[in-house]
């Protein structure tokens, strides 16, 4: 078993090499790839993964879930792992992916905790998703794995969509086989309540997470706007 880590970034200098030196540290004694999807970056973000010895894919999207799927294409690991280019990953998310995956999963996540101060209503609705994206088989985007094949035949990302693309394809991979969320927390980057307003988030998370509404096909600033 193979272990390709696949992180999608665009301007990610100042969080990626943390990132990446997480993964290394946690996924020793695994036969194991980093791959970075640059988006088209315009700072140092691609030299940063090239020195921390990660295979880095030039694309230009603006779009992340075709950016992860660019990186995908260029693994060469049996497993995909998807991991944002601000979140953390400890050895015992690493391990309990791979029990996962030995046990029959196909597929899975590890829903993401804060790693800073967040608003109220992040850490009252946190606890929550958590439940209910583990109830559902659903993975948030900041860690997904899934088996190659499995990736394949749910038709990878779909291009689509700008958000929720994690949502989608957490539908179709169960189609697959075994979606298993396991209880190992990665921690991801609060930043993204620093630099939005409350009511820009909320609103963000109801449309991303209902059945009927998620279907957003413009890009968002969430993603792709300016950061601090």
């Amino acid at each position: 078993m193979k272990l390709s880590f696949v992180i999608p970034a665009w301007n990610e200098e100042e969080l990626i090499g943390a990132t990446i030196a997480s993964i290394h540290q946690s996924a020793k004694g695994f036969d194991y790839e980093i791959v970075v999807a640059d988006d088209a970056s315009d700072d140092r973000t691609s030299e940063i993964a090239h020195e921390l010895g990660a295979f880095v894919v030039p694309c230009n999207n603006r779009q992340i879930g075709v950016t992860r799927n660019n990186g995908a294409s260029a693994a060469t690991g049996d497993i995909l792992i998807f991991v944002d280019a601000d979140t953390l990953v400890s050895k015992e998310v690493v391990e309990e992916t791979v029990q996962a995956l030995n046990s029959g999963a196909v597929a899975g996540g590890s829903f993401p905790k804060f790693d800073e101060k967040v608003p109220l209503i992040a850490k009252l609705l946190a606890p929550c998703l958590k439940i209910a994206f583990s109830i559902v088989g659903v993975a948030a985007g900041a860690y997904l794995f899934c088996t190659k094949e499995a990736f394949e035949k749910a038709g990878k990302f779909n291009s689509k969509y700008y958000a929720a693309e994690e949502v989608h394809l957490s539908h179709q991979l169960r189609k697959q086989g075994k979606f298993k969320t396991i209880n190992s927390q990665v921690v991801t980057s609060g930043r993204k309540f620093k630099q939005h307003s409350n009511t820009e988030m909320l609103i963000t998370l109801i449309l991303v997470s209902i059945p009927g509404i998620r279907n957003i096909k413009k890009r968002k600033k969430l993603w792709y706007g300016e950061r601090e």
